[in-house]
């Protein structure tokens, strides 16, 4: 009987390629490889850090000035729902440096994708989730204190440990916060990449990231957790953290996308 030559195999099913079966430690060794690509030339991503850190720092203030401050927590929370769009620079410089490339910040803030204008209707798309998030938050806490003012930040712990109504929020929140941060992560953690990398629409793109996450489960769980403590490190740090954090996660997540694509 005759074999079949490698020409003539059936083709690997699409979903079956994704799914690369990946040990949840392999998210530390995306960590370390990121942590390489920051200190390749460290100066343009810890100037993009920079960057990311002051634009933060302005946003919270402005909040504060116009008394706003009573979305801070789910702005934060958002900034984890655009920051794959926001952190595309770091995957040119990750891009770059894999395929011999030139490195500089100008290439990181002025970006060439390989889809085009897909990345801003995924940027679009990303954004208008984020306000649809912030909007819930504010519903949220609307349906448990009705029209009470905002007691400000220093109060809002006693509100929230202290009443019936607080530990409600404080449920409800987290339930629906962890719908919207599941859905985001897994639209967005590979697409911005793919888009970068591939000549794809937005939508396949985020489907595909969809498929990427669901098929590799332990190892994403595992990385949305390292992504959270580092941005919760960089909260405690009054944002300063963000210098180093943004780009190492930056350039990690480059290296997931290309262990899993």
């Amino acid at each position: 009987m005759p074999s079949l030559s490698h020409s003539d195999a059936a083709p690997i099913p699409l979903a079956q390629q994704r799914r690369r079966n990946l040990p949840a430690s392999a998210a530390f060794g995306w960590l370390a490889h990121g942590w390489r690509d920051l200190w390749d030339r460290p100066g343009p991503s810890l100037a993009y850090g920079l960057a990311v850190f002051l634009a933060s720092v302005v946003i919270v203030w402005g909040l504060f000035a116009f008394e706003l401050d009573y979305i801070l927590f789910p702005a934060l929370a958002g900034f984890m729902v655009v920051g794959p769009l926001v952190a595309i620079g770091l995957y040119q410089k990750s891009y770059a440096i894999e395929n011999g490339e030139p490195v500089s910040l100008h290439r990181m803030l002025f970006v060439k994708a390989n889809a085009g204008a897909q990345v801003l209707y995924t940027g679009a798309i990303l954004c208008l989730l984020m306000l649809v998030w912030m909007r819930a938050a504010v519903i949220i806490y609307a349906l448990f204190f009705g029209l009470r003012p905002f007691p400000g930040l220093d109060h809002v712990t006693e509100m929230l440990f202290t009443t019936s109504e607080g530990w409600g929020m404080l449920l409800v929140g987290t339930v629906v916060g962890g719908l919207f941060a599941a859905f985001s992560f897994a639209i967005s953690v590979f697409s911005v990449p793919m888009l970068l990398d591939e000549e794809v629409d937005a939508f396949t793109a985020m489907g595909t990231s969809i498929s990427m996450v669901w098929r590799n489960l332990p190892v994403m769980v595992m990385w949305g957790a390292i992504v959270s403590v580092l941005f919760v490190f960089s909260v405690a740090t009054a944002l300063v953290g963000l210098i180093v954090v943004f780009p190492l996660l930056g350039h990690a997540t480059w290296h997931a996308y290309k262990a899993i694509r």
